[in-house]
């Protein structure tokens, strides 16, 4: 029963947190000392900052959720993010490109919010489509 409550719990992270602009919700499903990986600190505050900037760089950002894989404490999402990047991104320039590009989040409970996350995306293949890096093969 826990497993589809944990994989409900990260829908509705995508879904609403993400795609639907609502922070506050993370309060709700995050622990307050949630460590995501990809962030500089750990912390609930770092990952709001985390976000917010994602939002202001990716406009229109968008995740669908591909696939949900949830066993003991983890679930591990496939997603597909969509956007434009409007913002500067890891010293490249705005490009006013849309971007389609897919990544693997394991989240980790504790008590029913996440506690961890770490992230993968492809974001070689993003910065090829915003036309930063070249596609040669």
């Amino acid at each position: 029963m826990f497993l589809e409550q944990n994989k409900s719990s990260i829908r509705r992270f995508y879904e609403q947190v993400v795609n639907a602009r609502e922070i506050d919700l993370a309060d709700e499903l995050l622990s307050a000392d949630f460590n995501d990986h990809a962030a500089k600190e750990p912390g609930l505050e770092e990952f709001k900052k985390l976000y917010n900037s994602m939002i202001d760089i990716f406009e229109g950002l968008h995740i669908t959720v591909e696939d949900l894989i949830a066993e003991g404490d983890k679930v591990v999402a496939y997603v597909t993010t969509r956007a434009v990047q409007a913002g500067k991104f890891r010293g490249f320039p705005p490009s006013g490109k849309e971007v389609t590009f897919t990544g693997v989040d394991i989240f980790r409970f504790e008590n029913g919010k996440v506690v961890e996350r770490w992230a993968v995306r492809d974001f070689l293949g993003m910065l090829q489509q915003a036309g930063h890096v070249s596609q040669k093969t």
